[in-house]
């Protein structure tokens, strides 16, 4: 019988891993323990946001959903012009300018 590490990882037999770990290894080097750090950061915030789900999901069909007052929307707001006025010249009644 063989081993779980021996069947492998997605399939890959003992000496395909070997050769993967030598590969990682050579390429990332010094910074190996970097890229263990991160990828293991990035593997708790998947799981927190797959819990996070999980209890949103249990929740909503158990617990009653507590509601937050939707904020009630502004009455509209006077717009004062702040742009400058100009004065026309003074016309007479049939639109002329004055002289």
């Amino acid at each position: 019988m063989t081993s779980p590490l021996a069947a492998g990882l997605f399939g890959l037999g003992g000496m395909e891993l070997v050769v993967l770990i030598v590969l990682g290894v050579l390429l990332f080097g010094r910074k190996l323990p970097e890229v263990g750090r991160s990828l293991g950061k990035g593997i708790v915030e998947f799981k927190k946001g797959l819990k996070g789900l999980e209890d949103e999901v249990e929740g909503g069909s158990t617990a009653a959903r507590v509601e937050h007052p939707a904020e009630l929307p502004r009455p509209p707001q006077r717009i004062v012009s702040t742009a400058p006025k100009f004065e026309t010249e003074p016309t007479d009644s049939e639109g002329k300018p004055r002289v």
